[in-house]
């Protein structure tokens, strides 16, 4: 049978037309791939179980901000969210969590260094941040979730220019995802003992993460994530909240590699009794009678938290009259023995078994808070800095200078035998020590930062935080902290490959370092990231022994 005329024309029209659409969007493509930033009714849109996102493409990588993946009352615990119709936009980042005290003034120096991006504050900032290299294509990415630091009280996921996830996700094809949750008073006030609704706000900021991390397990495929295969990270604080994490029953499953930056502490958590107190007195302070504890929901939050500041430090002194000791933080909020969510005290044998097949890398940067400590001797003379020794550690200060200088035998200026790190690396080396002795449990690997940052004339050496910027890749964003160099480029491309071959494999080598060994107690290998890396065994035993009497 022959095509009839119209037929045929139609048809050739169809297929001209066919190949004309192609063309338009190969050229739209195109053109789009001019930009640097793509962004329109059509570009990175995603689903996620609630409804559709729609982010942008910066640089290749797909970048979405402020997703929501819960929602709560004031001390309730959270719940998923309801679903939304359309298109929901998340090209900017979420609001943060209230601080107890709003930044009204600014160190001008120190401020340069770390260049905070304070953010917005509302209660409601159960929100996370995604970046991506691609979206629902079908490929299983590690997932590397990162947790912001501030301890339990303040940061966000966007505090520090390191913490932008786009250089990571593109130089390691993984999917970096960071989390904002409730913190201070609002995260961990423990209201239990008054209704039923307060079961769980003792841990309600511990208990925000597991929810975003189930958000992970039920989302991020289609981010072109896995997530069988997610690695927890996190410093200073953030590093408390991956211990936290490990030892919680309800987050078992939802991770299973785990990275500790600077946040190993070896004090208890805070029990049921004294969570309760806690409470208590801020009802007191507040004029609330116990039977309408609900009233709470309602405060202002500047009031809020002047009363259970002021409850924090009437518990502190009742425990002190009673002779138990408080952290050298002090009585501050965070996590507790609460019997369910955490049921266990963090370094306790149960909780550690939780997470014993889940490799761990852990490590501490040379200097700490030290330089901030120590900020009063900064141009002081041989003379002062050796009398200070001398009147801190007594018939000890001889014994001392030689145990800095083993453990750090580039030790040049007198400064530096203060400038040492007593308060983040011991607790680092011990949950090292009893992680590796646990039988039959996955590897662990530690490091030591010990490159300075030029900026200020040297004097903020390895700053807490300071190695962040290498982790993330992020040297020209943070270069206020870094000083944006060369060098300090060179040892990001290291630092940021062990982290990420680390979330691919459980094992942080490449063929741009030394090799890394496994740590136990016995070899106690520590890996050294500094302009030359090298492996070497703990070398301040004597110095934690003379400085901390272990």
């Amino acid at each position: 049978m022959h095509m009839q005329p119209y037929q045929k024309n139609r048809s050739q029209i169809l297929h001209k037309l066919h190949f004309l659409i192609i063309f338009i969007v190969g050229m739209m493509g195109s053109i789009n791939a001019q930009f640097e930033v793509q962004t329109g009714a059509n570009v990175a849109l995603a689903e996620t179980t609630k409804g559709k996102v729609r982010g942008y493409i910066h640089q290749g990588i797909y970048t979405y901000k402020g997703i929501p993946y819960a929602e709560a009352k004031r001390f309730e615990a959270s719940k998923p969210l309801d679903s939304w119709e359309g298109v929901k936009s998340t090209t900017m980042y979420g609001p943060v969590a209230p601080l107890l005290t709003p930044t009204t003034q600014i160190q001008d120096e120190s401020e340069f260094v770390f260049d905070h991006d304070w953010g917005f504050t509302n209660e409601n900032c159960l929100n996370l941040n995604v970046w991506t290299p691609g979206v629902a294509d079908g490929k299983k990415r590690p997932v590397m979730f990162w947790i912001h630091g501030g301890g339990f009280t303040a940061g966000s996921s966007h505090e520090l220019p390191s913490y932008d996830g786009e250089n990571l996700s593109k130089k390691g094809d993984v999917v970096v995802v960071s989390i904002n949750h409730r913190l201070n008073v609002l995260g961990f006030l423990d209201l239990s003992a008054y209704g039923e609704e307060f079961k769980y706000s003792a841990n309600n900021s511990i208990l925000d993460m597991v929810r975003a991390l189930e958000w992970v397990r039920d989302n991020i495929s289609n981010f072109g994530g896995d997530p069988e295969n997610v690695t927890i990270f996190g410093q200073s604080g953030g590093g408390a909240k991956v211990n936290t994490l490990m030892a919680m029953p309800s987050a078992k499953g939802l991770f299973h590699k785990a990275i500790n930056q600077s946040g190993a502490f070896r004090s208890d958590i805070l029990t049921k009794e004294t969570t309760q107190r806690i409470a208590e007195e801020t009802l007191h302070e507040l004029n609330i009678a116990p039977n309408e504890a609900n009233k709470i929901q309602s405060i202002p939050f500047e009031t809020l938290s002047a009363a259970s500041s002021k409850a924090l430090q009437t518990v502190a002194a009742e425990l002190s009259k009673k002779g138990v000791a408080v952290s050298g933080f002090g009585l501050s909020w965070g996590p507790s023995v609460d019997g369910e969510a955490l049921p266990f005290q963090i370094q306790s044998e149960e909780a550690l078994s939780l997470s014993k097949e889940i490799p761990l890398l852990i490590g501490t940067v040379k200097n700490e808070f030290a330089p901030f400590a120590n900020l009063r001797f900064h141009g002081a003379d041989e003379a002062t800095i050796m009398a200070y020794i001398k009147d801190t550690y007594k018939e000890k200060a001889e014994d001392y200078i030689k145990a800095v200088k083993k453990a750090y035998p580039e030790t040049k200026e007198p400064k530096d035998l203060i400038d040492v790190d007593l308060m983040f690396r011991p607790g680092t080396v011990s949950q090292a020590n009893t992680k590796s002795s646990l039988k039959g449990g996955a590897p662990v690997y530690m490091y030591l930062f010990t490159w300075e940052s030029p900026v200020f004339d040297y004097k903020y050496k390895s700053l807490h935080c300071m190695e962040l910027p290498f982790v993330f890749d992020t040297v020209s964003l943070a270069n206020k902290m870094t000083g944006g160099s060369e060098e300090a480029h060179e040892l990001a491309s290291k630092m940021s490959q062990s982290w990420i071959n680390f979330a691919k494999t459980g094992n942080p080598n490449h063929s741009g370092i030394p090799e890394w060994p496994v740590y136990t107690p016995e070899n106690t290998a520590t890996f050294h990231f500094d302009v030359k890396c090298q492996v070497k065994p703990q070398l301040d035993k004597e110095l934690f022994e003379i400085a901390l009497g272990e």
